[in-house]
């Protein structure tokens, strides 16, 4: 039985989520690190930071960000964790060629390397990494178990899993202010920046459906996680699971 976020699409025609998904990003890609920050009034930068940190304590050392986009996670990652290499996955080649520049900027060729891959059918081998991170991606996925038990697999004996994924916050006044927000503020000013009238419409739509807390905790236990923590950011809107394999 797929989730429901696994049947909203990008655009209203048919066809394979994936396929539309990176079209999106490949569209989105230039304005995409801008308008991500505006949209969430910098505080997103605050999400990243937070759950990076709850790596500190086990040292990772073989980072796989999957989703990874411009690599905004992979180079926070690579400053606070200090890793010997982070690998960032991800489907469009848009967004992983800003991530390219961005890192090059940044003198961290040496550390952070981009790949074009399919979340459901990893190329690697299995144990390959002791961490693996996804921020704000799973949303986007076509099969979420398909990508999860991919995670596990990828993983060390005692490797993590990081999570870090938006939602529709569940309580007052949150809730009703995100309403307005994501169903009237951020599709016209998505529209305007990026020139895209859906992908700040699907935004919005994949988050409420996403599962949330006690229900995504047991969507990772089913993919093999004995150990599964979770912390709401921001009264809700954001959601961190940190899991151990």
């Amino acid at each position: 039985m797929p989730y429901a976020q696994e049947n909203i699409k990008p655009y209203s025609r048919d066809g394979e989520k994936r396929e539309q998904v990176e079209e999106m990003f490949d569209h989105i890609a230039p304005t995409y690190d801008s308008l991500n920050h505006l949209m969430s009034l910098g505080i997103d930068r605050g999400w990243r930071r937070k759950s990076i940190d709850a790596l500190k304590p086990h040292h990772p050392q073989h980072i796989l960000d999957i989703a990874t986009g411009t690599g905004d996670f992979a180079l926070m990652a690579a400053k606070r964790l200090g890793p010997k290499e982070i690998i960032g996955a991800d489907i469009s080649e848009g967004m992983m060629e800003v991530g390219r520049k961005k890192v090059a900027q940044a003198g961290m060729q040496d550390i952070i390397a981009f790949q074009a891959e399919d979340c459901t059918r990893l190329s690697f081998p299995d144990a390959r990494f002791d961490a693996v991170t996804i921020a704000f991606g799973a949303r986007n996925f076509q099969d979420l178990d398909a990508a999860l038990a991919e995670t596990f697999r990828v993983l060390t004996a005692g490797g993590h899993l990081l999570l870090l994924e938006l939602c529709a916050p569940p309580r007052f006044p949150m809730k009703q202010l995100f309403w307005l927000y994501s169903r009237i503020v951020m599709p016209l000013v998505g529209r305007i920046i990026s020139h895209d009238s859906t992908a700040y419409t699907y935004l919005p739509s994949s988050m409420q459906a996403f599962p949330q807390a006690e229900v995504m905790e047991g969507i990772l236990r089913k993919a093999g996680y004995a150990s599964v923590e979770w912390q709401r950011f921001t009264m809700g809107i954001c959601t961190m699971y940190l899991t151990q394999k």
